[in-house]
């Protein structure tokens, strides 16, 4: 089965409201005044009936009737007035026809039997609720996201689809939970993947409006901004991915500590045996190495040892 073609938004350019307000006032009096005449021309007179009688009753009757209509047009054309604020749209409706959009602010009239549906055009908020998730290594997650959004297309946010916030907070929320699938949490969790949720903050919400765009475009919906509002692990197992990093970051900094020994040993040796302060062989450079190395990498203070012999004893 065919897909229907997407609806296509078409300026509509109504009449002047104020232009219209005085059409409406002259109608008014227009009909006042027929009523008027006509009570002035059905007075009774002390003559007898005859072809003029019979015409001013005549005449009485076309301008009642005058009258009459032009009230019932002036009170059935009421509703064909509107205000369109800034930044808001009415999209017309006419006996089930689409007739257009207005888009220009101001006072106006158009048919009155046309419905006028308002439509916002500002930027909308939308702050996603926290969810559940696992992410590409399959550590449940929970993740959320703010996405600013607006109505591009008036046409397509009114017919393609059923209510234009509700499908936007729905596909947002299945456009966060296909991305967080395709991501580990944490850098270096899952091999050949560079990426992650936490670590790439700025590609993650570029994938993420991205996404949006293309999911949203059927509703004539403009993603502006999409970026994540909240990351964290899941409470069952927060405590010990907690444990998992700080293990990391211990492992992270005993390495720099031995990296910076190993440094300043050998900048030490090597001191020794340009000034010809010492000549150590190999099982004295050893010890050194060692004392040294204990020194620099233990935790706490070192203990001084007195020799009272030679080195070798």
């Amino acid at each position: 089965m065919a897909s229907r073609a997407p609806s296509v938004e078409k300026p509509f350019r109504p009449f002047s409201g104020y232009v219209m307000l005085v059409v409406e006032l002259l109608m008014l009096l227009g009909a006042i005044a027929l009523f008027i005449v006509a009570e002035e021309v059905g007075r009774p007179r002390s003559v007898s009936y005859g072809s003029w009688e019979r015409g001013n009753v005549a005449l009485m009757a076309i301008c009642v009737i005058a009258g009459i209509a032009l009230s019932l047009a002036t009170f059935v054309s009421l509703p064909g007035f509107f205000v369109t604020q800034p930044n808001v749209a009415r999209v017309l409706v006419l006996f089930g026809n689409y007739r257009g959009t207005v888009r220009d602010a101001g006072f106006w009239w158009t048919n009155p039997f046309t419905s006028k549906t308002k439509l916002s055009l500002r930027a909308h908020n939308l702050n996603g609720e926290r969810l559940k998730v696992n992410d590409l290594a399959g550590n449940p997650i929970e993740i959320a996201a703010v996405v600013v959004w607006q109505v591009r297309d008036t046409a397509q946010a009114q017919f393609d689809v059923e209510k234009v916030e509700h499908y936007v907070q729905v596909q947002s929320e299945s456009a966060l939970r296909h991305l967080a699938s395709l991501h580990p949490y944490d850098d270096g969790q899952v091999a050949d993947v560079k990426t992650s949720l936490r670590g790439s903050a700025q590609d993650v919400a570029r994938e993420l409006q991205i996404e949006l765009s293309e999911r949203l475009g059927r509703a004539g919906v403009e993603v502006l901004e999409a970026r994540l509002s909240h990351l964290a692990y899941a409470p069952e197992i927060a405590g010990a991915m907690l444990q998992r990093q700080q293990a990391s970051a211990i492992i992270a900094a005993r390495k720099k500590i031995v990296e910076g020994a190993v440094g300043m040993v050998e900048e030490a040796l090597q001191m020794l045996t340009d000034r010809k302060m010492v000549e150590l062989d190999g099982e004295r450079r050893a010890a050194m190495v060692s004392n040294l190395l204990v020194v620099l990498c233990g935790h706490g203070g070192p203990q001084p040892v007195i020799n009272t012999g030679t080195l070798y004893a």
